[in-house]
């Protein structure tokens, strides 16, 4: 057979990830926070972009037309418990009611109400009005107006203008004035200093150090042990070890007993309370009253100097329950931006006299902002879809708690609501529910499923490891649970589970061995008959020292 170049036509349909499609799908799994960044990136590119306050309901462009993609602050989901959840939104089958577009909006006043000595110092942000240079830019301010609207102050965050944290490096620096004298003795200790790391251990080698600043390593030593004794204490220890014994030193209680202790954290850590009584020769008592004045310390003295801070979470649903026992699903006004098109501007460049490059920019921003307003309007649909459907399948959670908390999977949900399940997989990520329960990530609703005895519903693994819990919170001195007595007792409430899967679950919640338990219980019971001989009132529980690196 002759080999031969021929034409053959084809008909095939493939799925073509386009920018823009990738762009939709990077939106659903993007944060509040994070969409609010690239939202920003977006208005800074595209002048026929304009974010609309969360505190207004209108803007003003001019008289113009204006296309709106933004959740309003009712917009809502419900489904009765008879009932099977639909996807329909408002009872308009066209348009969403909590969904705004391609309406006019209109605002009668622009103007600002604030005082110019507070403009000067809470300056209203630039990057709303930042968007591309040239003619263009200009044009947009110019048809746009203010765009932006300031009320009272609520905008501003005090806490953005209070007092910077002290830093541990600058603290340290203060102390070495005053500690040394002579200058070549300050340049070796800010040395130091700087192989300080954020926990307060210091990590160089003094070895090394010698050599490259052209001391001897006693000399060094001998700085370094002036520089443990800076304040807080605790600074410029080596080891765990070191820094407790600093700490103890600094607070005259480093006794020969407390020294043995220091040196056998290992058998601290696995709660060998028998042996450590043995190699400091003390009493029951007496081994509580140091392992009490351990927990005092502080085994990372440099977090103290850490100036973050800790961001408080906001939840993207918000689910209540109604008089009628139906639930309603709305989603969290604060987390929704608001976007909005100034079609009236486009027109308006569109009719003037502007070059074919100026026209072709434009349409690809008017493409680009209509799709970025389909894009936001869609996220919000599926993410309250998906809370949705997360809310009656876990209904009896939200009534009674974690106890009735259901088995459920991605694939599950998926199947429900008609979506793919890698679509689920994203809304879920980093998105949080508000529940008269608390808040909760959408992914804590997905759970394990655990087998049940004799064909009964089976169990999620968050209920069980809550059944888990309750038993050991539960344990006496003289009746401490073993994993397999555990494993017994879940099979008399019709819980299936292995027995590797009870320590996999016990570790997981940082609860220690049934060995270690007891020896910890056994030692608690000792020194409260002692305090109780010796006339004082033991505490009911006293926590042990997590040591580790």
């Amino acid at each position: 057979m002759a080999l031969s170049p021929k034409l053959d036509l084809r008909q095939t349909q493939s799925l073509v990830m386009t920018p823009l499609l990738m762009q939709s799908i990077k939106l659903l799994q993007l944060t509040h926070i994070e969409l609010e960044q690239f939202i920003e990136q977006e208005i800074q590119k595209n002048p026929l972009l304009e974010q609309l306050d969360k505190s207004d309901d209108a803007i003003s462009f001019g008289g113009g037309d204006t296309n709106a993609g933004y959740a309003s602050d009712g917009g809502h989901q419900e489904y009765v418990e008879n009932e099977r959840h639909t996807d329909d939104f408002s009872s308009d089958e066209t348009d969403s009611s909590w969904l705004k577009s391609g309406e006019g909006t209109s605002s009668s006043s622009m103007s600002d109400t604030f005082d110019s000595s507070l403009e000067n110092i809470f300056p209203d942000d630039p990057g709303s009005h930042d968007f591309i240079g040239g003619d263009l830019a200009s044009q947009w301010k110019s048809s746009a107006g203010d765009g932006y609207i300031s009320s009272g102050g609520e905008n501003y965050n005090l806490e953005q203008v209070t007092a910077a944290q002290p830093n541990m490096q600058d603290h340290i620096r203060e102390q070495i004035i005053f500690a040394f004298d002579k200058t070549a003795d300050r340049l070796i200790a800010a040395e130091l200093a700087d192989q300080v790391d954020e926990i307060g251990y210091f990590r160089g080698d003094i070895t090394e150090l010698a050599a490259r600043l052209g001391s001897t390593v006693e000399h060094i030593e001998k700085l370094l042990c002036v520089l443990q004794g800076f304040e807080p204490a605790g600074l410029f220890a080596r080891d765990l070890a070191e820094c407790l014994r600093l700490q103890l030193r600094a607070r005259n209680r480093l006794s020969p007993a407390m020294e043995i202790l220091i040196r056998n954290l290992e058998l601290l850590a696995k709660r060998d309370f028998h042996s450590l009584k043995k190699l400091c020769r003390v009493g029951d008592a007496e081994i509580i009253d140091m392992l009490r004045e351990i927990q005092l310390l502080d085994p990372k003295p440099g977090t103290a100097f850490s100036s973050g801070t800790a961001d408080s979470i906001i939840p993207d649903v918000q689910v209540d329950q109604n008089p009628d026992g139906s639930w309603r699903i709305e989603l969290n006004a604060e987390t929704l931006p608001r976007v909005l098109v100034n079609n009236s501007y486009y027109a308006t460049i569109m009719k003037a006299k502007t070059s074919p490059d100026e026209k072709t920019f434009l349409g690809e921003c008017m493409q680009n902002a209509n799709w970025l307003v389909r894009s936001l309007d869609q996220r919000a649909q599926t993410i309250l879809k998906v809370a949705g459907e997360i809310v009656r399948q876990q209904e009896q959670f939200l009534l009674h708690g974690v106890a009735h908390l259901k088995p459920l999977n991605l694939r599950n949900v998926a199947d429900a609501i008609g979506m793919h399940e890698s679509t689920v997989s994203r809304v879920t990520t980093n998105k949080y529910m508000l529940t008269k329960r608390g808040v909760f990530e959408l992914r804590y609703f997905f759970n394990a499923a655990i087998a049940a005895n004799e064909g009964a519903d089976q169990h999620s693994s968050q209920s069980v490891r809550h059944q888990i819990k309750l038993l050991i919170d539960a344990e006496s001195v003289d009746s401490i649970l073993s994993d397999d007595t555990i494993v017994d007792m879940l099979k008399e409430k019709n819980i299936d589970i292995a027995r590797r899967t009870v320590a996999k679950y016990r570790e997981a919640m940082n609860i220690s061995s049934s060995v270690q338990r007891r020896r910890e219980k056994k030692a608690e019971a000792s020194a409260a008959k002692s305090n109780v001989r010796s006339g004082f009132i033991a505490s009911p529980r006293v926590g042990l020292l997590a040591v580790g690196k």
